[in-house]
């Protein structure tokens, strides 16, 4: 009975030998980082006609809301967004944007209609994010400025730290 029970002991040891023979473990390093990341989107294109005038009067500023922003600032930088367009408007054309911030301090309506540098529209954005955030354009143009065709522009948007 001793033999038994030693051989059943002997044959139990060896197999938690054998399978620690075949086990293996391994150390890997992992080098992680998050930078600083400022991005910026826009929602679709906005359309504004003056087609109207009280008379006696410049024609009838239009102004529209229809349009916003989402913004992802992570860095502890204070950023700001600016805006630009790609080239400028006519005397007596003019092209406003006041954009409202979820973060930082909107600079108010800035006239962007001859804005071929940037002109911050947003300052001392902080950590965080925002989405649906309004732009609002507004559209003026003096009677001097006479007829203006239907032009496409481009506003170019940038947030920076």
């Amino acid at each position: 009975m001793k033999k038994l029970t030693v051989l059943t002991a002997i044959l139990a040891l060896s197999l938690f030998a054998f399978q620690s023979a075949f086990s293996q473990s391994a150390n890997q390093t992992v080098t992680i980082e998050v930078q600083p990341v400022s991005k910026i989107s826009v929602s679709g294109p906005v359309s504004l006609v003056i087609n109207d005038a009280v008379p006696g009067q410049d024609p009838l500023p239009v102004s529209s809301s229809a349009t916003s922003y989402n913004i992802t600032h992570n860095s502890s930088t204070a950023g700001k967004i600016s805006a630009s367009i790609n080239s400028a408007l006519p005397a007596g054309i003019k092209l406003e944007i006041t954009m409202a911030p979820v973060l930082g301090t909107s600079a108010g309506k800035q006239d962007i209609s001859s804005a071929t540098t940037a002109v911050d529209v947003v300052t001392g954005i902080g950590l965080g994010k925002g989405s649906n955030q309004t732009i609002t354009y507004d559209f003026s143009a003096t009677l001097a400025a006479g007829v203006f065709a239907s032009t496409v522009k481009t506003v170019n948007f940038t947030v920076t730290n």
